[in-house]
């Protein structure tokens, strides 16, 4: 009988294969706020004449971080904010296998990753609950403006700038790290974000449970709606005396 050289013998090299871990409504989210702030900056940086598509444009960003909030709550599994925020503890373990080529790649996003996910929402919040206020000197106030005092309109001024720079710091720390993770540590992170697969040794999710993905849509939409057109009172007219 022909002997096993356990020495050489791993058990999850024959069940690894390739399962879904990103939902679709994720995978929308993660490339439609590419795609936002892609925009976002181009109708103030290159486009002339783009400001109210700026603000458009805030708004859709809005919804979609609105929408991602809730998914972080009610979506699939490796989607729920539970399953990849953690203590600092695991943070800083994992930093310390961070070199190590042959570490086990994260299921969904590790914790590091994860937390990094955070940030990245807290300042598009930022950035897009603070253009509520924003003007652009000339035709266009956002729907919150003349409800806020001089000094309100000054610190969401400052947010708003500051959380841009912010974000494009974090954003090259993100693309930097998926290069790191693609070069060194051969993980593929970019195509799992566009089919949804990982090569993993345990079971992924099975479906991606659009119908509650377009409920959530549906009430984060409403939400905006109601945040933008319905609860800001109309903008009162200058009036002028000949």
């Amino acid at each position: 009988m022909a002997s096993v050289n356990k020495s050489k013998y791993n058990p999850t090299k024959f069940t690894m294969q390739k399962t879904l871990i990103w939902d679709i409504p994720t995978r929308l989210f993660h490339w439609l706020i590419v795609a936002s702030f892609l925009a976002q900056y181009a109708t103030v940086e290159w486009l002339e004449n783009k400001v109210q598509w700026h603000f458009y444009i805030g708004y859709f960003t809005l919804f979609l971080i609105v929408f991602r909030i809730i998914w972080g709550f009610v979506g699939t599994q490796h989607a729920k904010f539970s399953s990849f925020i953690t203590g600092p503890r695991k943070v800083f373990n994992y930093i310390k296998t961070l070199f190590n080529r042959q570490s086990e790649p994260a299921i969904g996003h590790n914790p590091l990753g994860g937390w990094f996910v955070v940030v990245m929402l807290v300042l598009l919040a930022i950035q897009a609950v603070s253009g509520l206020f924003m003007t652009d000197d000339i035709f266009l106030d956002g729907p919150y403006r003349q409800l806020a005092g001089e000094e309100t309109l000054a610190l969401m001024n400052t947010l708003h700038h500051l959380a841009f720079d912010v974000l494009l710091y974090v954003i090259a720390l993100h693309i930097g790290a998926v290069i790191f993770y693609s070069v060194y540590k051969k993980q593929k992170l970019v195509p799992a974000m566009v089919h949804g697969k990982k090569e993993s040794a345990t079971a992924g999710i099975t479906d991606s449970r659009i119908l509650r993905a377009l409920i959530v849509a549906l009430i984060a939409a409403a939400a905006v709606y109601v945040a933008i057109e319905v609860y800001p009172p109309a903008p009162q007219a200058d009036e002028y005396y000949y």
